[in-house]
């Protein structure tokens, strides 16, 4: 039963997909034929059902009127080889790391231009190009369809496809189970027959007829930069809209789950197969999917019978494809693209992130002004940079008291911040005695530790009385500490600051040296309390976080305390009370 379900779901897809693409309808039926019987019986994906995607159409009709319908089989044979190397290379998984964002305004995006176009094919009238071209021409394409009795006879049709396909599933009962496009398909051939309108129809020959071994010449043309990066869009579109499928149909049932890089295989051997016969691109087709699952299917042999019956009506029965106007599957195409389109998915976004949202916002418009790829890596850009400046957030706190100054950085600091950063520097360079804590850092990247240095060392230089710079993880000589990285800091003298009190005015005698402090141990820690008149230091005056302790040079240490002048990476620094 949800073969059949499958079937009926499918067939006039199949027959518009291939319409919309520029293409004999019958291509569009062998890629069905092949997306059931062959990817059907492969592993990958149980319930998932593949054939002609409408989110490629208009790819493949730019394609087809720039290049004809003979290169279709050669570059669709050599994405499915594509796709195979990825399956075998096992980056099945890799396109799930693609942002949902980007995801959801390339279906957008891929919705727009379809829709567009089909508006001129629900008039009966050819397309002018691009989707920009298409939509500056909708003005002029309205007026003539109602100068046009056989053009009016199309739209009507077209607007009675399309309200169907909205309303249908509101509609009670077992009768509103009944697939939106088959009824509409059968609904507009009927009245056509019937009132005898004078509107196209679609055309549909021997199905033998229509397969064409893809001729080995064809190859030759893949040299063409044009060609070769129609191969790769195929490749990436068609990979990523079946993964996508595939989560979202596992979200549907509780049965096995799609293994992604043999799915990615079998999807390939699908498109090597319809590029040997010169059909249209293949993906997985969430539409027929869900059908499938809905139908009550468990096993593969659904996805396959699918197949089997639309071979056989494709043999024995293509006369009757010959009543459907073009004008019905245009309608179901164009709620097909408003579907992929989701215009409710932007405002929802919105809500959700708005970050996330612009990202969505550009790569439908990149998509929509350009192409198809271009726009894909225009979202994919954004979200990249959306991505880095939201790991980029840093928290800078400044305390001020007299001429000391203390700077707290948390967070993750990145050359993206280093802007701000350097601002926050400069705003204490006045100070005679400044304290720099960036061990509440999570990441400190190479630009970022160069400016710390770089700043503290022309601080010296300037005559500052104390420069104090933890960074965090640093050893001697930029090594790490032997137990715990995270908990060795490099300093430079600073006076001791509590919470309250933010950083107490101190004057030594002008100096510039380091002093390394291990806390793994919190019994090792010096406290600013230990010893009047000894200075220690925590950078952050509260347990759990790293101590420095101070180093002076010279004869003014205390009796009883070890000091040291400098500590040595493979030697532990010495605490107050003589502990390593």
């Amino acid at each position: 039963m949800a073969s059949l379900v499958v079937f009926l779901v499918a067939l006039p897809l199949c027959i518009g997909i291939a319409a919309a693409s520029g293409v004999p309808a019958s291509l569009g039926i062998i890629t069905g034929i092949v997306g059931g019987i062959v990817v059907g019986f492969l592993p990958g994906s149980t319930f998932q059902v593949s054939g002609p995607a409408a989110g490629l159409a208009v790819l493949v009709m730019e394609f087809v009127t720039e290049h004809g319908v003979g290169m279709v089989g050669p570059v669709v044979l050599a994405a499915g080889l594509c796709q195979i190397l990825l399956g075998l290379l096992r980056m099945g998984r890799l396109f799930q790391s693609i942002s949902v964002s980007v995801v959801q305004g390339m279906l957008a995006g891929i919705g727009v231009p379809l829709m567009l176009g089909q508006a001129y094919a629900v008039m009966d009238t050819d397309q002018r190009g691009s989707a920009m071209e298409n939509l500056t021409g909708l003005p002029d394409l309205v007026g003539d369809a109602l100068d046009d009795p056989g053009k009016r006879a199309a739209l009507l049709l077209g607007v009675m496809s399309i309200a169907l396909c909205f309303l249908w599933k509101k509609v009670p009962g077992p009768l509103g189970k009944m697939p939106a496009p088959l009824l509409v398909v059968v609904l507009g051939a009927a009245v056509t027959g019937l009132a005898g309108l004078d509107v196209k129809t679609v055309k549909v020959g021997n199905l033998l007829d229509s397969v064409h071994v893809t001729d080995p010449a064809g190859f030759g043309e893949l040299a063409d930069p044009a060609v070769l990066t129609m191969v790769v869009t195929f490749t990436v579109i068609a990979s990523a809209e079946s993964l996508f499928s595939a989560a979202a149909v596992d979200r549907m049932h509780t049965g096995p789950r799609t293994k992604y890089n043999a799915e990615l295989t079998a999807q390939g051997v699908g498109n090597t197969v319809c590029g040997v016969f010169g059909a249209l691109p293949m993906t997985a087709v969430i539409v027929r999917s869900s059908a499938n699952v809905q139908a009550g299917a468990r096993t593969k042999l659904s996805r396959i019978l699918h197949g089997v019956w639309m071979l056989g009506f494709g043999l024995l029965l293509p006369g009757l494809l010959g009543m459907i106007p073009v004008a019905v599957l245009a309608g179901i195409l164009v709620h097909a693209g408003w579907k992929l389109f989701n215009p409710a998915a932007f405002p929802a976004m919105w809500r959700s992130d708005r970050g996330e949202a612009v990202v969505m916002i550009v790569t439908t418009l990149a998509i929509v002004l350009t192409n198809l790829l271009e726009g894909v890596v225009a979202g994919l850009g954004v979200a990249i940079v959306l991505a880095a400046l939201r790991m980029s957030r840093i928290t800078i706190r400044r305390t001020v008291d007299g001429g000391s100054a203390r700077l707290e950085l948390k967070g993750n600091a990145t050359f993206l911040r280093l802007p701000r950063l350097i601002e926050a520097l400069e705003s204490i360079s006045d100070r005679s005695v400044v304290q720099v804590d960036a061990t509440g850092l999570s990441h400190l990247d190479h630009a970022c530790r160069s400016q710390l240095e770089s700043w503290a060392e022309q601080q010296r230089k300037a005559g500052s009385d104390r420069v104090d710079l933890f960074l965090p993880g640093a050893a001697p000589g930029g090594g790490k500490g032997e137990e715990d990285p995270s908990t060795v800091e490099l300093t430079l003298p600073v006076p001791p600051a509590t919470a309250s009190e933010g950083v107490r005015p101190y004057a030594p005698e002008p100096q510039y040296s380091h002093a390394y402090a291990a806390a793994e141990d919190p019994a090792h820690r010096a406290h600013p309390h230990d010893h009047p008149g000894h200075p220690h230091e925590h950078p952050h005056d509260h347990p759990g976080h790293p101590a420095a302790h101070r180093h002076h040079p010279g004869p003014a240490a205390h009796p009883g305390h070890a000091h040291d002048t400098g500590v040595h990476p493979s030697h532990p620094a010495t605490t107050p009370h003589g502990r390593p």
